[in-house]
Protein backbone atom coordinates (compact mmCIF):
# COMPACT_ATOMS: atom_id res chain seq x y z
CA UNK A 1 0.00 0.00 0.00
CA UNK A 2 1.48 3.75 -0.99
CA UNK A 3 -0.04 6.18 1.52
CA UNK A 4 0.34 9.98 1.57
CA UNK A 5 0.49 11.78 4.46
CA UNK A 6 0.04 15.76 4.72
CA UNK A 7 1.49 17.28 7.68
CA UNK A 8 4.29 14.76 7.25
CA UNK A 9 6.78 15.85 9.70
CA UNK A 10 4.13 15.94 12.55
CA UNK A 11 4.52 13.65 15.53
CA UNK A 12 1.69 11.21 14.91
CA UNK A 13 2.84 11.07 11.28
CA UNK A 14 6.31 10.35 12.16
CA UNK A 15 5.66 7.41 13.81
CA UNK A 16 2.97 6.28 11.16
CA UNK A 17 5.48 6.66 8.58
CA UNK A 18 7.57 3.94 10.61
CA UNK A 19 4.64 2.09 11.47
CA UNK A 20 3.47 1.70 7.83
CA UNK A 21 7.37 1.33 6.49
CA UNK A 22 8.10 -1.48 9.35
CA UNK A 23 4.64 -3.06 7.69
CA UNK A 24 6.00 -3.26 4.40
CA UNK A 25 4.10 -0.12 3.23
CA UNK A 26 5.48 3.16 1.58
CA UNK A 27 4.47 6.31 3.54
CA UNK A 28 4.84 9.74 1.59
CA UNK A 29 5.01 12.30 4.05
CA UNK A 30 3.77 16.03 2.45
CA UNK A 31 5.76 18.48 4.29
CA UNK A 32 6.72 22.17 3.14
CA UNK A 33 10.30 22.41 4.88
CA UNK A 34 12.96 20.84 2.49
CA UNK A 35 15.30 20.44 5.97
CA UNK A 36 12.63 17.98 7.35
CA UNK A 37 13.37 15.32 4.86
CA UNK A 38 16.14 13.41 6.51
CA UNK A 39 13.79 12.64 9.45
CA UNK A 40 10.94 11.33 7.16
CA UNK A 41 13.73 9.12 5.97
CA UNK A 42 15.30 7.96 9.00
CA UNK A 43 12.04 6.42 10.24
CA UNK A 44 11.41 5.14 6.45
CA UNK A 45 9.09 7.81 5.37
CA UNK A 46 9.09 9.17 1.51
CA UNK A 47 9.53 13.10 1.58
CA UNK A 48 7.32 14.91 -0.59
CA UNK A 49 7.91 18.77 -1.20
CA UNK A 50 4.41 20.50 -1.08
CA UNK A 51 3.12 23.72 0.55
CA UNK A 52 -0.08 23.08 1.16
CA UNK A 53 -1.30 26.07 1.28
CA UNK A 54 0.42 27.85 -1.89
CA UNK A 55 -0.57 25.05 -4.10
CA UNK A 56 -3.58 24.15 -5.90
CA UNK A 57 -6.06 20.60 -6.69
CA UNK A 58 -4.46 19.86 -10.35
CA UNK A 59 -0.54 20.26 -8.79
CA UNK A 60 -1.24 17.55 -5.70
CA UNK A 61 -3.75 15.10 -7.56
CA UNK A 62 -0.54 14.67 -9.99
CA UNK A 63 1.39 13.74 -6.93
CA UNK A 64 -1.09 11.42 -5.78
CA UNK A 65 -1.13 8.84 -8.85
CA UNK A 66 -0.54 5.58 -7.39
CA UNK A 67 -1.24 6.23 -4.03
CA UNK A 68 -3.55 4.23 -2.54
CA UNK A 69 -4.95 6.38 0.16
CA UNK A 70 -4.18 10.31 2.09
CA UNK A 71 -4.02 10.61 5.53
CA UNK A 72 -4.71 14.10 6.44
CA UNK A 73 -2.34 15.04 9.75
CA UNK A 74 -1.70 18.56 9.61
CA UNK A 75 -2.30 21.11 11.55
CA UNK A 76 -1.17 24.82 12.35
CA UNK A 77 -0.02 24.09 15.10
CA UNK A 78 0.52 25.91 18.67
CA UNK A 79 1.20 29.69 18.33
CA UNK A 80 -0.21 29.97 15.10
CA UNK A 81 -2.90 32.76 14.79
CA UNK A 82 -6.57 32.12 13.38
CA UNK A 83 -5.41 32.64 9.37
CA UNK A 84 -3.25 29.45 9.38
CA UNK A 85 -6.19 27.57 11.42
CA UNK A 86 -8.64 28.49 8.36
CA UNK A 87 -5.39 27.68 5.61
CA UNK A 88 -3.99 24.31 7.16
CA UNK A 89 -6.99 22.70 9.17
CA UNK A 90 -9.70 23.74 6.81
CA UNK A 91 -8.58 24.77 3.52
CA UNK A 92 -5.68 22.14 3.22
CA UNK A 93 -8.28 19.64 4.72
CA UNK A 94 -10.37 20.44 1.41
CA UNK A 95 -7.34 20.74 -0.75
CA UNK A 96 -6.23 16.96 -0.29
CA UNK A 97 -9.88 15.79 -0.47
CA UNK A 98 -10.34 17.47 -4.02
CA UNK A 99 -6.96 16.32 -5.49
CA UNK A 100 -7.76 12.67 -3.98
CA UNK A 101 -11.08 12.79 -6.24
CA UNK A 102 -9.06 14.72 -8.67
CA UNK A 103 -6.34 11.61 -8.89
CA UNK A 104 -9.13 8.44 -8.08
CA UNK A 105 -7.57 8.03 -4.44
CA UNK A 106 -11.08 6.59 -2.65
CA UNK A 107 -9.60 5.83 0.82
CA UNK A 108 -8.85 9.66 3.06
CA UNK A 109 -8.57 9.77 6.74
CA UNK A 110 -8.61 12.68 8.15
CA UNK A 111 -7.69 13.40 11.99
CA UNK A 112 -9.32 15.53 13.48
CA UNK A 113 -9.89 16.86 17.22
CA UNK A 114 -12.38 15.75 19.96
CA UNK A 115 -15.69 17.95 20.10
CA UNK A 116 -15.05 19.69 16.93
CA UNK A 117 -18.37 20.27 16.44
CA UNK A 118 -18.77 22.28 19.78
CA UNK A 119 -17.02 25.48 19.08
CA UNK A 120 -18.33 29.01 19.99
CA UNK A 121 -19.61 30.62 16.64
CA UNK A 122 -18.85 34.36 17.73
CA UNK A 123 -15.80 33.92 19.32
CA UNK A 124 -12.51 35.25 18.03
CA UNK A 125 -10.54 33.37 20.13
CA UNK A 126 -8.23 30.79 18.47
CA UNK A 127 -9.06 27.76 19.57
CA UNK A 128 -12.28 28.21 19.06
CA UNK A 129 -11.37 29.29 15.78
CA UNK A 130 -9.02 25.70 15.42
CA UNK A 131 -12.63 24.11 16.57
CA UNK A 132 -14.12 25.56 13.68
CA UNK A 133 -11.83 24.85 11.32
CA UNK A 134 -11.63 20.99 11.92
CA UNK A 135 -15.45 20.90 11.98
CA UNK A 136 -15.64 22.29 8.46
CA UNK A 137 -13.43 20.27 6.96
CA UNK A 138 -14.72 17.28 8.82
CA UNK A 139 -18.56 18.01 7.62
CA UNK A 140 -17.05 18.75 3.83
CA UNK A 141 -15.41 15.27 4.15
CA UNK A 142 -19.13 13.70 4.98
CA UNK A 143 -20.87 14.66 1.99
CA UNK A 144 -17.62 12.97 -0.17
CA UNK A 145 -18.41 10.55 -2.21
CA UNK A 146 -14.95 9.03 -0.55
CA UNK A 147 -14.04 5.62 1.57
CA UNK A 148 -13.59 8.23 4.32
CA UNK A 149 -12.77 7.69 8.41
CA UNK A 150 -12.77 10.88 10.43
CA UNK A 151 -10.10 10.52 13.72
CA UNK A 152 -10.93 12.59 16.40
CA UNK A 153 -8.40 11.71 19.22
CA UNK A 154 -8.71 13.35 23.10
CA UNK A 155 -5.57 15.59 23.99
CA UNK A 156 -2.82 14.32 22.99
CA UNK A 157 0.50 12.71 24.97
CA UNK A 158 4.16 11.45 24.09
CA UNK A 159 3.29 8.88 26.36
CA UNK A 160 4.59 5.05 25.08
CA UNK A 161 1.38 3.13 22.83
CA UNK A 162 -0.92 1.02 25.24
CA UNK A 163 -2.77 -0.23 22.28
CA UNK A 164 -6.05 -0.46 24.33
CA UNK A 165 -8.52 2.79 23.51
CA UNK A 166 -12.17 3.67 23.97
CA UNK A 167 -14.02 4.47 20.73
CA UNK A 168 -17.20 6.20 20.33
CA UNK A 169 -19.22 9.06 18.78
CA UNK A 170 -18.65 10.95 22.40
CA UNK A 171 -15.67 9.35 24.87
CA UNK A 172 -16.16 11.83 27.21
CA UNK A 173 -12.72 13.32 28.80
CA UNK A 174 -9.25 12.02 28.07
CA UNK A 175 -5.84 11.54 26.41
CA UNK A 176 -3.93 9.05 24.15
CA UNK A 177 -0.58 8.84 23.37
CA UNK A 178 0.01 9.68 19.54
CA UNK A 179 1.72 6.67 19.33
CA UNK A 180 -1.83 4.80 19.54
CA UNK A 181 -3.24 7.35 17.16
CA UNK A 182 -1.01 6.65 14.95
CA UNK A 183 -1.17 3.02 15.20
CA UNK A 184 -5.04 2.92 15.09
CA UNK A 185 -4.53 4.99 11.69
CA UNK A 186 -2.47 2.39 10.24
CA UNK A 187 -5.33 -0.32 11.35
CA UNK A 188 -8.15 1.58 9.08
CA UNK A 189 -6.25 1.79 6.70
CA UNK A 190 -4.76 -2.33 6.51
CA UNK A 191 -7.91 -3.87 7.57
CA UNK A 192 -10.11 -1.29 5.81
CA UNK A 193 -12.09 -0.23 8.93
CA UNK A 194 -14.15 2.52 10.10
CA UNK A 195 -15.18 3.37 6.44
CA UNK A 196 -17.73 6.42 6.39
CA UNK A 197 -17.34 6.51 10.07
CA UNK A 198 -16.85 9.50 12.28
CA UNK A 199 -15.39 8.98 15.72
CA UNK A 200 -14.04 9.95 19.07
CA UNK A 201 -11.03 7.87 20.59
CA UNK A 202 -9.16 8.26 23.95
CA UNK A 203 -7.03 5.54 25.81
CA UNK A 204 -9.07 2.94 27.68
CA UNK A 205 -9.20 -1.06 27.72
CA UNK A 206 -10.18 -2.56 23.97
CA UNK A 207 -7.61 -3.43 21.55
CA UNK A 208 -7.21 -0.74 18.88
CA UNK A 209 -8.43 -3.51 16.24
CA UNK A 210 -11.33 -5.04 18.39
CA UNK A 211 -12.64 -1.23 19.03
CA UNK A 212 -12.42 -0.30 15.34
CA UNK A 213 -14.16 -3.34 14.28
CA UNK A 214 -16.93 -3.07 17.08
CA UNK A 215 -18.32 0.27 14.82
CA UNK A 216 -19.14 -1.78 11.53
Amino acid sequence: MRVAIAGGHGKIALQLERLLSEAGHEAVGIIRNPDQAADLLVVGGIPLVIDLERTDVETVATDLVGVDAVVFAAGAGPGSGAERKWSVDRDAAILMADAAEHAGVRRYVLISARRADDYDPNSDEVFQIYLRAKSEADADLRERDLDWTIVRPGGLTDDPPTGKVTVADDTGDGTIPRADVAALVVETLVERLAIRRQFEVISGDQPIAEALRQLG
